[in-house]
């Protein structure tokens, strides 16, 4: 089917807005964290794989994070091993790591190799065990109580970035492949624990000093207490937000990590809504995106409420009739 008028002027848009931040993100790093809806919905999948082999097409070197936890929930259900959970963390002993290790590093981490491959990408998968990239401790976490000045919590094989190995990531960079990394470490003795994914993307954007770290969420970014979407941010204004209790909850983490990213070089961080098609694109490559930059200095963007925002619609080669 041929395209129309309209369409094509369309697609020559979309191309030229993109074309300047092409060229300015040629040969730089771009770390995104994948997870939430992009990771189950079909149409967001192949999206994403799209973005993700268009990007290294043009020359940028994009790194895939993922997590997965939903289909390790599954997979325990499947197997009557109870998912038990303290402050949001999963509590993992012996028996739910290696579940965490056969799901992160096997099931889900192969299927997102497999999709970028479909899409024309040429993707190896890694766990941070593979050429001892992420070393890890075990996560303390303290919590406090009214009775105890501190608790110390032992949630199993929880753990935290200790030191990232760029060599394996350095080569893939300079080459075709696109990493896709499972986050599971470990430590000096050997032993495997599960870590935030978040954690190791943000980790990985700062030893590469990537150009983005990018987050995918299940919302249309960071919001204001009227519920508006801040398209713009700068670190201090992420510290008011944090001190007047606007950002709480499940986003507190995202912000925290975007921060500490941009505190050791990453140039820019994103936080996007991932329910939408071709969103990872429409962040790099539009002046509108689709969800919160977070820069050292912010930006001069107001807030937009959601209904603002447009949906681009990049069309499939079926589409084109070419």
């Amino acid at each position: 089917m041929s395209l129309t008028l309209s369409s094509a002027k369309n697609i020559a848009k979309v191309l030229t807005e993109a074309l300047p931040y092409i060229q300015k993100f040629t040969g730089r790093t771009v770390v995104v964290k994948y997870g939430g809806n992009a990771m189950v919905d079909e149409a967001l999948k192949q999206s994403f794989a799209r973005d993700i082999v268009l990007m290294k097409l043009v020359g940028i070197n994009p790194i895939v994070v993922h997590g997965g936890g939903p289909q390790i929930g599954s997979v325990l259900e499947q197997l009557n091993i109870e998912s038990k959970f303290v402050d949001g963390l999963r509590v993992t002993d012996s028996q739910t790591m290696d579940v965490v290790e056969m799901v992160l590093g096997g099931l889900v981490n192969k299927e997102i190799v497999n999709l970028l491959n479909k899409n024309q990408g040429k993707a190896v998968g890694i766990t941070g065990k593979d050429g001892n990239l992420i070393k890890a401790k075990k996560l303390k976490l303290r919590r406090n109580d009214t009775k105890l000045t501190d608790e110390i919590v032992d949630i199993g094989h929880v753990g935290e970035v200790v030191s990232i190995n760029t060599e394996v990531l350095e080569v893939m960079k300079g080459s075709n492949f696109i990493p896709v990394i499972a986050p599971i470490g470990t430590d000096e003795s050997g032993a495997s624990y599960n870590i935030n994914a978040d954690s190791v993307a943000g980790e990985i954007a700062k030893v590469l000093v990537a150009e983005k770290l990018i987050l995918l969420t299940n919302i249309e970014g960071v919001k204001n207490k009227n519920g508006e979407v801040l398209t713009g941010l700068s670190r201090k204004q992420v510290a008011k937000l944090v001190a007047d209790k606007t950002l709480q909850g499940g986003m507190l983490p995202k912000v925290q990590c975007a921060i500490e990213a941009l505190n050791g070089g990453v140039s820019s961080a994103h936080i996007i809504d991932g329910r939408v098609e071709h969103a990872v694109l429409l962040e790099i490559f539009t002046d509108e995106g689709v969800g919160t930059l977070i820069t050292q200095n912010g930006s001069a963007q107001k807030p937009v409420k959601k209904s603002t925002k447009k949906e681009v619609k990049i069309p499939n080669s079926h589409e084109t009739g070419g």
